[in-house]
């Protein structure tokens, strides 16, 4: 188990240091302006969809469907092309109407930014289709416990847009965004490239093959499996997308906020989202097969022992992640962006919107953990509701405090529905469960920690407020 958390942690950390360093001078180059945030409103749908799919929600839908196929070959064919068929069409329709799209991204934004945005978008949103065929083959991967090529792979994507960046310099900032935009698709080109080698050296084109090959003849016979499929897919990813949509609404109503609002609350996330996918995402992907196959076989004992060693290994990480992320906010913004366009005073908001994103890291990288458990028992619909109750809230405390906090209001929403489907998932996975892996020794010894960085870091924080 743990050498797979560790593959995947070392994957996603060294694309989010290349991710970092993109940030850094994509904050350079642009800034928090009208420009920045034109082009985080153009990536921010095919990367909503690329989190949705890519980290983990889609292959916890999929595999277990696949796992049970008689016809493995013709239904992972099937849905392949049903999927990126819908996709395309998707994909057609933001082009041909990218003003539209714009403006149901961004309803803030005036007649004039939209128009400007608009190209933007239907450049980025060629991603999309290529973003969901490298899914669709990192779940086949997956499968065959191989984690290397999917977590290492996005380091593809941050190296085509620090190209991009590189090779746009001293052009203007429409220009720039232009390269970025282009980088983007070029990017997910990239990544399929590699995943389709994988492919090949495991031996898995025959599967491909085959399928496409009898998916005409035998359709039929798999009428059930692709049924019960769609069923559960829907709800296994809104159970699974709540900090994604979540997310996805922060950029809606940071649009009627003052310019560079949503440059602030994507900078923010960025450091946000790097424990969250080094520790919760990476584990909950590795982990995953395993539980699934202990409650395929009834052995619920030794799923909760795998689940006991996961909880207290995260609960260390993002507890220790989550008290630097809060007392170090104004050191790390400013080490990370503060340049070239970034001014002093951006670091201050993002300082603050990146307090209120860290406050909900460990309910966040909790429940990645125990959703695993409803997905493997099929509790897809479970799942769903929790999702539904948490997006709710946030909506509520989004407009509650968005007028006297600004962007910092609506990162303080999301910790609030990420504390409230925390404790809806801890009730869904059971209480007397969560409390056998809660009272252990290990608890006394995170108290003792807590204790320890935090005065460690207040007088690191002294030190570090003279140099930085």
């Amino acid at each position: 188990m743990f050498k797979a958390i560790f593959t995947n942690s070392f994957g996603i950390l060294f694309s989010r240091v290349l991710g970092f360093l993109r940030d850094l001078m994509t904050a350079s180059a642009l800034g928090a302006n009208i420009y920045s945030d034109i082009f985080f409103i153009a990536f921010k749908l095919p990367n909503l969809f690329r989190r949705i799919f890519a980290e983990g929600a889609f292959a916890q839908a999929f595999m277990p469907a696949f796992a049970r196929s008689k016809h493995k070959s013709v239904f992972s064919a099937n849905i392949f092309f049903i999927f990126l068929s819908i996709i395309l069409i998707i994909s057609l329709l933001v082009n041909l109407l990218p003003s539209l799209a714009t403006n149901a991204v961004a309803v803030g934004f005036d007649k004039k930014t939209i128009e400007l945005a608009a190209p933007f978008v239907a450049i980025n949103f060629w991603y999309l289709p290529l973003i969901f065929i490298v899914t669709f083959l990192s779940t086949l991967l997956q499968y065959k416990h191989h984690f290397a090529t999917s977590a290492f792979s996005t380091a593809l994507l941050n190296i085509s847009l620090i190209l991009a960046l590189y090779f746009s310099e001293n052009k203007s900032q429409s220009e720039i965004v232009y390269y970025l935009s282009f980088g983007v698709v070029i990017g997910g080109v990239m990544q399929l490239i590699a995943h389709a080698i994988a492919i090949y050296n495991l031996g898995l084109c025959k599967l491909f093959h085959g399928g496409f090959r009898y998916l005409r003849v035998k359709s039929k016979i798999i009428q059930h499996e692709t049924k019960k499929f769609r069923s559960q897919f829907f709800p296994a990813v809104w159970g699974n997308s709540t900090a994604q949509v979540s997310g996805f609404l922060d950029t809606f109503f940071a649009s009627f906020l003052v310019t560079g609002s949503i440059s602030y609350l994507y900078y923010a996330n960025r450091i946000f989202q790097l424990p969250l996918a080094l520790f919760a995402i990476a584990t909950s992907i590795a982990l995953f097969p395993r539980i699934a196959r202990f409650l395929n076989n009834s052995d619920e004992e030794k799923a909760l022992a795998y689940m006991k060693k996961a909880f207290w290994f995260l609960a260390f990480l993002l507890t220790a992640s989550t008290i630097m992320g809060y007392m170090l906010a104004h050191e790390m913004t400013k080490l990370l962006f503060e340049r070239g366009a970034f001014t002093s005073n951006d670091t201050s908001t993002t300082t603050f919107v990146l307090q209120m994103y860290m406050i909900g890291l460990i309910p966040f990288g909790l429940q990645k953990l125990l959703l695993l458990w409803l997905y493997a028992k099929e509790m897809q619909m479970q799942a769903a509701k929790i999702a539904t109750a948490s997006l709710i809230t946030y909506i509520l405390f989004s407009a509650s405090l968005i007028l006297p906090m600004g962007a910092g209001g609506l990162a303080l929403a999301s910790t609030i529905s990420g504390f409230v489907s925390f404790f809806l998932t801890i009730r869904a996975f059971g209480a007397k469960n969560f409390f056998d892996i809660l009272l252990n020794k290990y608890a006394i010894y995170l108290i003792i920690g807590t204790i320890f960085l935090t005065i460690l870091l207040t007088f690191l924080k002294d030190f570090l407020h003279a140099y930085i």
